[in-house]
């Protein structure tokens, strides 16, 4: 049977648009590393994949790539790395760039992104990524908080400005306000609110669940295009 043969039997040929699509993912951390596996291995074939941070040992707790043996490694070069491993057919350009308002054109300006996935953990780059990509009408959704929390996971894609218990989205709400913005954000975020901690805390399950409701949402667009 063919690598991908189990999910073109409940794609169909849905699947052709899967293995076409040219996405962008922004962040292969927490969330990040895992909406990337789940990329490569749905058939995605064209990928973009920007961090600029390498692995470190408290990443180990959550994070897909992250191994001993990565540990001091740009997170790019490891999930690139780790998808041509799974799915020889994926062109991975990984790029170790620090996401801000100089770099962004340089990242998404004429690549003709079917999906941009917003995984950045920094308030100020997913707020220029969220104006940008507006400005440009280029598909986005981000992902919100998965910190803090550890009951049973419930993730849903909804609209930024309708979203609760989510200190990031907050704080995203509050920025894109000043900026005078009035357009709709597509996000992926939990309704658990946060447990009381005295810093930022993460158990692993979070954000895989979010990753892949981030997935779930991502290939049921391209597939209704």
């Amino acid at each position: 049977m063919a690598q991908f043969e189990r999910t073109k039997i409940v794609m169909g040929e849905n699947l052709i648009k899967i293995e076409n699509a040219n996405i962008c993912l922004l962040g292969v951390g927490g969330v990040g590393g895992y909406v990337l596996e789940m990329l490569y291995r749905l058939g995605v074939k064209h990928l973009t994949i920007v961090d600029c941070d390498n692995f470190e040992e408290t990443n180990l707790n959550r994070q897909l790539y992250s191994t001993y043996s990565s540990l001091g490694r740009p997170k790019v070069e490891v999930a690139g790395t780790r998808a041509k491993e799974i799915n020889a057919d994926c062109v991975v350009i990984p790029k170790k760039i620090k996401i801000n308002e100089s770099t962004l054109p340089e990242i998404l300006s004429g690549q003709n992104y079917d999906f941009v996935i917003d995984c950045i953990d920094d308030v100020r780059a997913k707020i220029v990524t969220i104006l940008y990509c507006n400005e440009h009408n280029i598909n986005l959704i981000c992902a919100m908080g998965t910190g803090n929390r550890y009951k049973t996971p419930r993730f849903e894609v909804m609209d930024l400005f309708k979203t609760s218990y989510d200190g990031l989205a907050r704080k995203m709400r509050n920025e894109l306000k000043k900026k005078n913005f009035r357009g709709k954000v597509n996000v992926c975020c939990t309704l658990e609110s946060t447990e009381k901690t005295t810093a930022l805390g993460s158990v692993v399950y979070y954000p895989l669940m979010c990753a892949g409701t981030l997935v779930s949402f991502v290939a049921n667009k391209i597939m209704e295009k």
